[in-house]
């Protein structure tokens, strides 16, 4: 028997990477980066599906090929793929905030609304939008980054209700996870004076690991999470 498809976007490093390793031996894996060469091991019986999510022209070329392709078998979708550019809104460049604007939230919605029909057509599958705990707390120089990550938040409830209006008696979930502040790439380029600052706000004194995100997000896809929907997970130590 074949194993179910999970496509996770941004695979190439950090959170995406880390949920990679851990669904390798369960899933059978779409994997996504902006360049294909980019993902270097990627595991007997997986797939590499590049695009540059910034770009509308690929992004639409991406979902024609997911369909295409994997279509049939696709079980999940973990929209992790983001970018941060941090810089005071005054001097943050329009081109900056058209590239989170179309990674961060279009490109998670356009691939939700490719995936949302096969999943109504088979009764069943989970979308998870990887959102921030910055969403709900905000945070200097970030205010273009949190609210394409508060607008994640706010669009996988309102797709869970629709899910349920559009498709009666179906189980498709969707849901969004807050990370904290966890140890990846992109948190590495913080400050060292902005890290000590947060840790001191974090009850579990330390900052998470990638794996433990990736354990919540295998239970979350699991069939043991079958009545949480519409949710949004926080995995953030009790940041606040």
């Amino acid at each position: 028997m074949s194993k179910p498809k999970v496509l996770i976007t941004g695979a190439s490093k950090g959170l995406g990477l880390a949920m990679a390793k851990r669904l390798n031996a369960d899933y059978c894996l779409i994997l996504h980066a902006s360049k294909a060469e980019n993902i270097t091991d990627i595991g007997e019986g997986n797939f590499v599906l590049a695009a540059d999510l910034s770009n509308a022209d690929e992004l639409k070329e991406f979902c024609k090929q997911l369909k295409a392709q994997h279509g049939d078998d696709l079980y999940a979708v973990i929209n992790n793929a983001g970018i941060s550019i941090d810089k005071p809104l005054t001097f943050q460049p329009e081109r900056d905030i058209d590239i989170m604007m179309a990674v961060n939230l279009k490109a998670p919605i356009i691939i939700s609304k490719t995936v949302i029909k096969l999943f109504g057509l088979k009764g069943k599958g989970v979308i998870i939008n990887v959102s921030s705990c910055v969403a709900e707390m905000g945070n200097a120089f970030q205010s273009v980054y949190a609210a394409t990550k508060a607008g994640l938040i706010a669009f996988s409830k309102s797709l869970a209700k629709e899910a349920g209006a559009v498709y009666p008696d179906h189980q498709i979930r969707v849901l969004s996870i807050s990370p904290g502040f966890i140890q990846t790439p992109m948190t590495d380029a913080i400050p060292e004076t902005e890290k000590e600052k947060y840790l001191k706000m974090i009850p579990a004194q330390r900052f998470g690991q990638a794996n433990e995100v990736a354990e919540t997000v295998a239970f979350l896809l699991s069939d043991k999470a079958s009545y949480i929907n519409g949710s949004n997970i926080d995995i953030n130590g009790g940041l606040f």
